[in-house]
């Protein structure tokens, strides 16, 4: 009789993403209850279903069981199997929001991924699909996910709307590798994309422009580029936003982006994206704050070695990853100042040992 593995426990509807995650990395079943059972709502949001919905069909043997009031879960987790899947994600989230803990399982799959999704591509709560591209990827280079890992945007969706497409896809490896990354060096250039859809494609170049003069006191080496959509390309509501990222010269990448607000000048919009990311460079570290539970979670899976990486002050969001991933891996972080002479940084050295999480999943070509 085969022993029932672990239940992990966890309560409360923040989070939900990673601790699927884990659940699914892990093997061990997960309970999440008290999902919003104070509000006046109760339950999980459209959303949140339609996330499980997605992890049921990128895995092959899941089985999810959601209460009669919504206010509690239990997934016991399958294979991740990969393949070709297609998913409408409702208006109420953007792509990105579905695209963040698919991009942390998809390495680890079965079959390489071929994922579709349709819906808002860019909005204010989650990560756009231009940061995805331009730096959740590259971070994903780092250990060692590279060849064929793409993201490609066939069409945009602004909110509230929609009408957005991309596909995502992602090779699959046997093996993370251990990263060292400790040295954030000097930010070297800044790279940017700017798009409008169905408004003046004028407004592109004003965000341009305005960005330029706030950046180009800092660093010569700046390239924005223009995203231009048309007709059909361009989805079904206006909006424009600017996408900035700096990188240094070891490679650390720093990004921030500002979305149209409704009776807001372009001109604004750039320039709370250019302080944004000034802002993002002087927290420090090697990896901006958007990034620091995936790259965090990839160090834990990583071969059986110390993987060491320095980041910035952690966010709410990765303390809390942390206990739960000790709780789902048994892997604590050692913790300790970047830089103990310098008492004006804040930047801390995260180092752990990788429990050399290898790819039962992948068929033995």
């Amino acid at each position: 009789m085969a022993q029932t593995p672990t239940i992990l426990q966890f309560s409360g509807h923040q989070y939900l993403r990673h601790r699927l995650v884990l659940s699914i990395l892990s093997g061990k079943p997960v309970r999440i209850d008290k999902i919003r059972s104070d509000d006046k709502n109760p339950g999980l949001r459209d959303y949140e279903v339609s996330l499980l919905r997605l992890l049921e069909r990128v895995t092959n043997g899941t089985i999810i069981e959601i209460s009669v009031t919504g206010t509690a879960i239990l997934l016991k987790p399958g294979i991740i199997a990969g393949g070709s899947v297609v998913h409408d994600c409702p208006l109420s989230r953007s792509v990105g929001y579905f695209l963040e803990p698919i991009v942390m399982l998809a390495p680890f799959a079965k079959k390489p991924l071929q994922l579709t999704l349709r819906g808002i591509t860019t909005d204010d709560n989650d990560l756009s699909v231009d940061i995805i591209r331009t730096v959740t990827l590259p971070h994903m280079q780092l250990f060692g996910v590279s060849e064929g890992l793409e993201l490609r945007i066939k069409k945009r969706g602004s909110p509230p709307q929609g009408g957005g497409e991309v596909q995502f896809l992602c090779p699959i490896v046997r093996q993370v590798k251990t990263i060292n990354f400790v040295d954030p060096g000097k930010v070297k250039r800044i790279r940017g994309i700017s798009h409008a859809v169905r408004v003046n494609p004028q407004f592109s170049n004003r965000m341009i422009e305005a960005s330029r003069s706030v950046l180009n006191r800092y660093i010569p080496d700046i390239y924005l580029y223009s995203d231009v959509y048309k007709g059909e390309d361009s989805g079904k509501s206006p909006g424009y936003a600017l996408t900035l990222l700096s990188e240094s010269t070891t490679g650390a990448m720093h990004c921030a982006e500002a979305i149209s607000q409704p009776g807001v000048p372009p001109e604004d919009i750039a320039l709370q994206a250019s302080r944004a990311l000034l802002t993002e460079i002087k927290r420090g570290g090697c990896i901006d704050r958007q990034h620091q539970v995936l790259v965090l979670l990839m160090m834990v899976l990583g071969s059986e070695d110390v993987g060491r990486c320095r980041l910035g002050e952690p966010t709410t969001r990765t303390i809390q990853f942390l206990r739960d991933v000790k709780e789902t891996f048994g892997t604590a972080f050692k913790i300790a100042p970047a830089d103990p002479s310098d008492q004006n940084t804040p930047d801390l050295l995260f180092s752990c040992y990788g429990v050399g999480y290898i790819n039962a999943n992948r068929s033995l070509a």
